[in-house]
């Protein structure tokens, strides 16, 4: 699938493109390119790997000039940068919408422009039904995403998304914070316990991505049927496997957060496709001349219904520790915990 090709990682240096990296250096890809804005991030990176397969860019994707720099003799591209931290956005929308709208209208105008294959760019269930800045931003990404399939036949360049819930130990998100506070002897702060969220690993992330890959039409949004769990359980499997006995405490819910999430809405549920493991939402590829519409009517409707943390598996607390029991973070700080 991509022997002898290259490959380009926007955002590369953070969780994503270093799951990438694992999966994909010992396959018979001809190049991967990290793409980002860090040096220190890619130093470190250069430092780990030691590959010659891998070639570093400095760049931002505010910056179309600079990924055009990237992006010669590229096949694929799989678009990680992003600004992702509800909070943040939320004190400072504008630099939301200048990274994950403008900065992607970036990258799939330069790989237009550079004839690169196929794009696969990584969105989030905060796009669906969005009430936040974050989400929001996401939501106007994946609007650009379907708009600019339109505009390219998909032989020359294929433009598709993947959206997905809470990647377990990725970086920024809340077990690493749980298992700082434990190793402190600080209480785990949870902002409200039955709020539920998708889980899923970093190795299922590059999955659904390639699961995409393979599979997605340009303009369609791919889901994964991913299982959910409460904030409570979370902290309590976390507590559990390190033989904690931290409290916890309950700080409420912070801006521009939802008490559960949405990967598929009802309205995407009208023509989406039941793939077994992943739903697929197909671009809408009317134009604009909607009087052609009255006169024929509309097609039959599906009988899918919303997809969400509430309505998705919710896993118990045995369930969660398997999960993170599996993931090599978890592993890592457990050798390191009990030398103390």
């Amino acid at each position: 699938m991509f022997e002898d090709k290259i490959l380009l990682i926007t955002g590369g240096t953070g969780s994503f493109g270093n799951a990438v990296l694992d999966r994909f250096l010992k396959t018979d890809v001809r190049e991967i390119r990290i793409f980002s804005r860090d040096e220190k991030k890619q130093d470190d990176m250069r430092h780990l790997y030691q590959n010659d397969k891998i070639k570093f860019y400095i760049g931002n994707v505010r910056d179309k000039e600079s990924v055009k720099n990237a992006l010669y003799g590229v096949d694929y591209i799989f678009h990680a940068a992003a600004l992702k931290q509800v909070p943040s956005c939320e004190f400072f929308p504008l630099e939301a919408v200048k990274t994950n709208v403008i900065g992607t209208e970036n990258v799939l105008s330069a790989a237009i422009e550079e004839r690169v294959r196929k794009i696969i760019c990584l969105s989030t269930d905060k796009a669906a039904y969005p009430v936040n800045a974050m989400g929001t931003s996401k939501a106007m990404m994946e609007k650009v995403i379907v708009a600019k399939s339109r505009t390219i036949e998909a032989d020359k360049t294929s433009i598709c998304c993947t959206r997905y819930g809470n990647v377990m130990c990725s970086r920024g998100s809340v077990i690493p914070l749980f298992i700082e506070q434990i190793k402190s002897g600080q209480p785990l702060t949870v902002t409200e316990p039955a709020m539920t969220r998708f889980i899923m690993s970093l190795d299922e992330a590059v999955e659904l991505v390639l699961f995409a890959f393979e599979n997605a039409q340009s303009g369609d949004i791919m889901v994964q049927k991913a299982p959910a769990c409460t904030i409570e359980i979370l902290a309590q499997s976390v507590k559990e496997i390190f033989h904690a006995d931290n409290e916890i405490k309950i700080i409420g819910i912070r801006h521009g957060e939802k008490m559960y999430e949405t990967l598929l809405t009802n309205e995407e549920c009208a023509h989406a496709v039941d793939m077994g493991n992943f739903y697929r939402v197909p671009a809408d590829k009317r134009d604009l001349n909607y009087d052609k519409y009255f006169i024929h009517g509309d097609v039959e409707r599906n009988v899918l219904k919303e997809f969400n943390s509430n309505n998705t598996e919710l896993l118990n607390k045995e369930q969660v520790k398997e999960r993170l029991m599996a993931l090599p973070y978890i592993q890592e700080e457990l050798r390191g915990w009990r030398k103390k």
